[in-house]
């Protein structure tokens, strides 16, 4: 197995062509990996099946990683042209439950295998003929063109790792072997867990931006604690030593579980993990294609509510209290085992990146000064939910990397697991899942005294979304109207019909709620799940907490419920959906209404939109478009603008003109004005812009 993994490239050494070499290397060998995964799959057929109704079809995962290189390639201005735009809609985004996520399956449809299969040979050639021509220097820093290379290497690195985690969930006739991923084939009775004394310090987490690694946005920043000493589990939790919690009814005792945890119980009807199998009275267990005798040894599947049930199991059985590990209490235990940045010099003892086995094995194996499976075998479930430490900042190419999963709903995993490789086995790396997700995960406890890691009202920190959170949500300035609220009056106005109207660049959604006056059914669509999930938020929380700068380091704290906004009713009306307004999903179609708002001159490619938006109108249908004409080479290549410029001629090209020749065979111009908005920086700094407004009805 160890002959196709491989360790993350460094960011720095060596000359720019070995390092160019090194990259290629990684890339291939990751892309070969990947494709591997997907031979688990018994046949064609397969790639159209759900392994569970929460996610797409497996032929989604298998374009997905691919279509993932073009999209952040446009997105970041490398390259200029698409290899397949329904591919890269198609298999856009829909991994992680968000409520952005689009899993009705009648919106889709799905393409043969072999047509994914030319599309991933494509993205291929592309991509390797990036890595040999563009410019870089060393060390690689994220704003590099090579650094979003990296980032799709990394990204598809993930996804061989969950991919592996659903085929698991697969029933095994859908599975066949595949000799490189060969699993452990020993075990014995489970050890007994002993607890193990990590002296406590101050724990300094986060790195900076010259690190010498690949990482994602999460790892950078800081953050300090002092951890006081506890205790730790010696193992990870065995399947043996789980087994006295099933046995003993631990599923069905609901003081065990949480509310979230007896909603898992509840919709999944578990009363065992899910890897197990019961047959004929007896458990056995689901390894990735083949059912054996339970191993007794091996550390425990699970997810973080079943983590979480066993701690409180425990903690009544031996009156003392058991917890998940935190992130802060797990650094102590990581520095404990002297492990470095790349674990390259541990991976013989350490069940990791393939290197001994695709599959668990005894937890007893891999001992790191008297701790085991510090890293590797199986990840950790913690009790931290994944949160920016001081000084984070999203980057721009992978917005909705992390931002989405600070919601306190999302448990850190820590210490990767056996098909870990890449980033995922870094020292810093940050991943983060909901607790009723499946991964290759289980747990260890401790007994402390430390932070429990309570969750409250969670605050949105990021500068520019909480902008915008008071643009939209907060108070008015100077007497100007609330910018959101005005749109969404002109285009009532002017909508004929009233079934379905579509809020595209909708930011944080409140035009969106505004439309749901008028019209039965609302969708807002913007690129940056950033800002779709403070409306998705509004709906399913009730509520939106922001930031609000007021000067310098200061800052106020401001919170509004759909109560407060008069939405209550409005609510349900309405969904959020990401989308790149250039290259939307066929399924957006069929609107009374697009209010396309400040969006065209922010686009890469305006004109594509504007020359398709028609066939997404119904008749009559009316296109209200406004923007401030701010165009910028970094949004919109210069060659791309609609105006703003002076022709061969040396005549003023104005957008509004523009406008009118490309929209003037589809649409008839109703109404022009100007509409002012304010948007608040700090308590002392305003911006103050004139958007210009244009009404279009479809011919």
């Amino acid at each position: 197995m160890s002959k196709i993994s491989m360790y993350p490239v460094t960011l720095e050494g060596q000359s720019i062509e070995q390092k160019r070499k090194e990259i290629r290397d990684y890339f291939h060998n990751t892309f070969d990996l990947f494709e591997k995964v997907f031979e688990l799959l018994q046949d064609e057929s397969v790639f159209y099946k759900k392994s569970e109704p929460t996610r797409h079809p497996m032929i989604f995962y298998f374009g997905h990683t691919a279509t993932f290189f073009v999209n952040r390639l446009m997105s970041m201005q490398i390259i200029y042209e698409r290899i397949n735009p329904e591919f890269e809609s198609l298999f856009a985004v829909g991994v992680d439950e968000m409520r952005w996520d689009d899993l009705e399956e009648s919106r889709y449809r799905w393409p043969e295998v072999s047509a994914v299969r030319n599309y991933r040979n494509a993205v291929r050639k592309l991509v390797d003929e990036l890595i040999m021509r563009l410019d870089f220097t060393l060390p690689i820093r994220e704003d590099s063109a090579m650094w979003i290379i990296l980032m799709g290497i990394e990204h598809e690195r993930i996804h061989i790792e969950t991919s592996l985690v659903l085929h698991r969930q697969m029933p095994l006739e859908y599975i066949k072997d595949v000799p490189e991923f060969n699993i452990c084939t020993h075990s014995a009775e489970a050890p007994q867990n002993e607890m193990v004394t990590v002296r406590g310090d101050r724990v300094a987490l986060g790195k900076s931006k010259n690190h010498h690694l690949y990482g994602w946005d999460n790892e950078y920043g800081s953050y300090e604690e002092v951890v006081k000493d506890f205790q730790v589990s010696q193992f990870l939790v065995s399947n043996g030593e789980f087994m006295e919690f099933v046995n003993d009814g631990g599923y069905e005792t609901k003081e065990y579980w949480d509310e979230e945890g007896l909603a898992f119980l509840q919709k999944s009807n578990a009363k065992h993990p899910h890897f197990w199998v019961k047959e004929n009275g007896v458990f056995k267990y689901r390894a990735l294609s083949k059912i054996i005798d339970m191993p007794q040894d091996w550390p425990v599947d699970v997810n973080a509510l079943e983590a979480e049930a066993f701690c409180r199991y425990k903690s009544k059985k031996e009156n003392k209290e058991y917890l998940l590990p935190s992130e802060a209490e797990y650094e102590l235990i990581y520095k404990r085992a002297n492990l470095k940045d790349v674990p390259a010099l541990h991976e013989s003892r350490a069940n990791i990146n393939f290197y001994h086995y695709a599959s668990s094995c005894p937890v007893d194996e891999f001992g790191f000064n008297g701790i085991y499976d510090v890293i590797g075998n199986v990840w950790q479930w913690s009790r931290t939910p994944i949160r920016p430490f001081k000084g984070f900042e999203v980057h721009a190419a992978y917005d909705d990397f992390s931002v989405p999963t600070f919601d306190d709903k999302h448990a850190l995993i820590l210490g990767s697991s056996w098909a870990s490789s890449g980033n995922l086995i870094m020292k810093h790396s940050r991943y983060a899942f909901r607790k009723h997700f499946f991964q290759n995960a289980g747990f260890r406890y401790v007994i402390t005294q430390n932070s429990k890691d309570e969750s409250g009202d969670v605050y949105e920190s990021d500068e520019l979304v909480s902008q915008y959170c008071e643009f939209q949500y907060g108070d008015t300035h100077f007497g100007v109207e609330n910018f959101a609220i005005a749109c969404a009056k002109i285009a009532a106005k002017y909508a004929i019909n009233t079934t379905k109207a579509l809020d595209l660049g909708c930011a944080t959604g409140r035009a969106s709620f505004e439309l749901a006056k008028r019209f039965d059914r609302v969708e807002g669509i913007d690129f940056s799940v950033r800002f779709i999930q403070v409306g998705s938020k509004l709906q399913e929380a009730g509520y939106v907490a922001f930031t609000c700068k007021e000067e310098g380091e200061l800052s106020i704290n401001k919170k509004v419920t759909l109560q407060d906004l008069g939405y209550e009713e409005l609510a349900q009306k309405v969904s959020f959906w990401q989308g790149d307004a250039c290259n939307l999903k066929p399924s957006f179609t069929a609107y009374d209404l697009i209010m396309a708002t400040n969006l065209i001159d922010r686009l890469y490619n305006p004109r594509l939109f504007l020359d398709t938006v028609d066939k997404r109108l119904n008749a009559d249908g009316i296109l209200m478009l406004t923007s401030p004409y701010t165009w910028q080479e970094s949004s919109t290549k210069k060659e791309f603008w609609l105006g703003g410029y002076k022709d061969e001629n040396g005549n003023a090209v104005r957008t509004i003109e523009r406008l009118k020749d490309i929209l003037h065979d589809k649409f008839e111009l109703l109404h022009v004005e100007d509409l002012e908005f304010v948007i608040k920086e700090t308590a002392r700094k305003y911006q103050h812009t004139v958007s210009q407004v244009s009404v279009w009805k479809k011919r």
